[in-house]
């Protein structure tokens, strides 16, 4: 009876394992970024997100925003694609639909990922930023899909752009490839 229940105490106590997103990053930065995504806190966000990974649409997307001491923006699969012409990038979503916003209690830190979107609270789609410091004045106002566990180093590495925008001059650092877990 007790060896019963010793067991069901460790298996229900064990972390459950989460999904999350491996960003292979190619430019000026090179490595990998290991995101855990939050199921729980955002499920529809995190739903689109892994349909856009599994399908490719990250591949080659480039991080279109970079501000030091900030964040790091991509996933713009529309215009945002290192093959092509980058002067629109940032300004487009996939072809799936915005969803309605899931903010969360949880603090815009370091490594914390989060959705881009417009003015429009519920306009989130593919775009997502990762962050390279504390942003409270972010939190509650954008949805967290979840936190980067491995590759900070990597993270601190990527190509910044310049000014307040962000803007990136030259070639920007890419997602080379994105691959998800279970």
């Amino acid at each position: 009876m007790l060896r019963v229940l010793l067991i069901i105490l460790i298996f229900f106590s064990s972390p459950v394992l989460a999904s999350g997103i491996i960003i292979s990053v190619k430019g000026q930065a090179s490595g990998e970024i290991t995101i855990d995504l939050f199921e729980d806190t955002a499920p529809q966000h995190v739903k689109q997100i892994i349909k856009l990974v599994d399908d490719g649409s990250y591949n080659g997307i480039a991080f279109h925003r970079v501000i030091e001491g900030f964040m790091a923006q991509t996933g713009d699969v529309q215009y945002g694609n290192i093959s092509g012409d980058l002067k629109r990038a940032g300004m487009g979503g996939s072809e799936l639909p915005d969803l309605k916003a899931e903010f969360s209690d949880i603090n815009y830190d370091r490594g914390i990922v989060g959705m881009a979107r417009s003015q429009d609270p519920n306009s989130a789609n593919s775009q997502f930023f990762i962050m390279f410091s504390e942003g409270s004045f972010l939190n509650g106002q954008y949805t967290v899909i979840g936190k980067v566990v491995k590759g900070l180093d990597v993270l601190d590495m990527i190509k910044k752009g310049d000014g307040q925008s962000g803007s990136i001059s030259g070639d920007p650092d890419f997602m080379e490839n994105v691959s998800s877990f279970k």
